[in-house]
């Protein structure tokens, strides 16, 4: 494993140092956190590690390189749990049970996933502390019994997340149509973008800023859980989720404007939502529907919600929505003269003028909004 000279395990001719520093080597603090929270010492090389795994230094580079750690050439640094964690993948692969790229893929998505999640616990922990427990202690000094005593309560609950979130994944493939859909899915997919969000950068300060963001972050993430669709992730200023269901895509989308539009601190949002076939990677999105959702986003005016032609027509198929207020009332009428019920649309929509959209064509943007209920 080499590394370039910002943490470096090589020289300058590019080979292996093997008397590189391991990162934290010189920080007594750092190692003690280290061990408390691997539960092991120092004790192996990479290339020892590798062999004591049983796998090849190639692999064992890939591996480690793929949960986003650095290269650290051959310095002593890695402890029990990292020849365990190559051993795991390792069998997997030799089992049959993945194949060797998906072993990578799965260390790149877990290592990407956690390194968040742990930038984000210790900022916050941190940031949260306004008085050490002794007088004079420093905030790095805190640092170590805050995790002692963290630690085995995190450990805990994320595992029960990480096995609640893999049972509700496990349940919507299963429940998939065919097999194709469990990778090309027909998915609605929703952009919702904070207006001039660039011009707020210019005039707030930074903590201010963090804030908003966080709170549109927060209010997002809390919103689409809520009514049954998934956060992909969040981009500052956007938010991109999912959800099988129109219905359920174009409820959040606008319980994300009114939630918004009350909210005197917050900007005007927009969002803009398609619906078609998706290919999911890693927890990711991508495809067509996804750029076009961006589009419509991008469009979409102040406080709207703008919709493509198929997320129309599957409102439209699902009863969510009538294709006009004559189509409604038609319904209503027929209901009315059969002693049934008319139909209980929840959503309305207003076809806005054909437009071309670069690398998409010419699209049909739909206005969604809530249908009011004309009273007899």
């Amino acid at each position: 494993m080499t590394v370039d000279d910002t943490g470096s395990g090589a020289d300058a001719d590019g080979r292996e140092d093997p008397d590189a520093a391991a990162p934290g080597e010189d920080n007594p603090l750092a190692l003690r956190l280290e061990q408390l929270i691997l539960g092991a010492e120092r004790r192996y090389t990479p290339f020892q590690a590798a062999r004591s795994a049983g796998v090849s230094m190639e692999l064992a580079s890939r591996f480690w390189r793929a949960m986003g750690f650095a290269d650290i050439g051959q310095a002593k640094a890695l402890t029990e749990a990292d020849v365990l964690a190559l051993r795991r993948l390792a069998g997997l692969v030799e089992a049959g049970l993945l194949s060797e790229a998906m072993a990578v893929q799965v260390a790149r998505s877990t290592g990407q996933t956690t390194a968040r999640l742990a930038e984000w616990q210790i900022d916050s922990f941190l940031e949260g502390l306004t008085e050490p427990p002794e007088p004079g202690m420093t905030r790095t000094e805190v640092t170590y019994p805050i995790i002692e005593l963290l630690l085995p309560e995190l450990e805990e609950f994320l595992v029960f997340v990480w096995r609640r979130q893999l049972a509700a994944s496990a349940g919507r493939v299963v429940q998939a149509a065919d097999d194709e859909e469990m990778v090309d899915r027909r998915l609605a997919v929703g952009f919702a973008d904070l207006v001039g969000f660039t011009r707020l950068t210019r005039r707030m300060e930074e903590e201010e800023l963090g804030e908003l963001v966080e709170a549109f972050e927060t209010t997002a993430a809390d919103l689409v859980a809520a009514h049954g669709g998934r956060l992909i992730k969040t981009l500052g200023d956007e938010v991109l989720y999912a959800a099988d269901d129109a219905g359920v895509a174009a409820e959040i989308a606008l319980r994300l404007i009114e939630t918004m539009a009350n909210d005197e601190t917050m900007p005007e949002l927009r969002v803009g939502i398609a619906f078609g076939t998706v290919t999911t990677r890693m927890g990711d999105v991508f495809g067509t529907t996804v750029n076009l959702a961006s589009r419509l986003t991008s469009i979409a005016p102040k406080d709207a919600v703008l919709i493509d032609s198929a997320f129309a027509e599957e409102l439209i198929r699902t009863a969510e929505a009538p294709a006009s207020e004559a189509e409604a009332a038609e319904a209503a009428a027929t209901a009315e003269k059969e002693g049934e019920e008319p139909p209980s649309y929840r959503f309305a929509l207003q076809p806005m003028w054909q437009r071309p959209v670069r690398g998409l064509g010419v699209i049909e943007p739909w206005l969604l909004t809530r249908r009011v209920t004309q009273q007899p």
